[in-house]
């Protein structure tokens, strides 16, 4: 892999909490080796205000973090895209356009905090969960030794974060 940072596309349905969560977490813990992007198949049009709020209160840049359509990312003058990781059941499960360059994908499935009802330290404590998770696995993508390990290697790396995060949570 060369030098030049990879890009990395989150995709969720509505693209307002857990893809948001992910690219804002990603560009800052992945600085320099990694370009995150998110969008969803059928965007909300808004970014969800726990979402927001958790993440300035993570000092996160939020100036550029907005809900947008998957169909951004698979024009002709789109960024061509290294990575592509679903991050809930719903885009999982979808028939996603084609990717130029056939990035690697993996799907790391988190509960969507969004739809938590109660009250707002309820939904708060929610969002600050999928953030840890999404953060966990995060971390665990951009410490892969992605240099020395093969397509197929690293394909199944990919998809082992995800997998081996679900197990760990429903144990």
């Amino acid at each position: 892999m060369s030098d030049k940072p990879k890009n990395v596309l989150f995709l969720c349905t509505g693209n307002s909490a857990r893809s948001i969560l992910a690219e804002a977490i990603l560009n800052r813990e992945g600085q320099g080796k990694f370009k995150a992007f998110s969008a969803g198949s059928k965007p909300n049009g808004e970014v969800n205000p726990f979402a927001l709020a958790l993440l300035k209160k993570m000092n996160h840049d939020i100036s550029g973090l907005r809900s947008k359509s998957w169909d951004e990312f698979a024009g002709a003058d789109a960024p061509e895209m290294d990575f592509v990781f679903t991050v809930c059941d719903n885009a999982a499960g979808e028939t996603c356009p084609f990717w130029p360059g056939q990035p690697m994908t993996a799907h790391w499935g988190v509960p969507d905090p969004a739809a938590v009802e109660g009250t707002d330290a309820e939904k708060s404590l929610a969002f600050a969960d999928t953030y840890r998770m999404m953060s966990n696995r995060i971390s665990i993508f951009i410490n892969l030794p992605m240099q020395s390990l093969d397509r197929m290697a690293l394909q199944k790396r990919l998809e082992n974060i995800g997998a081996e995060a679900d197990a760990k949570g429903a144990a």
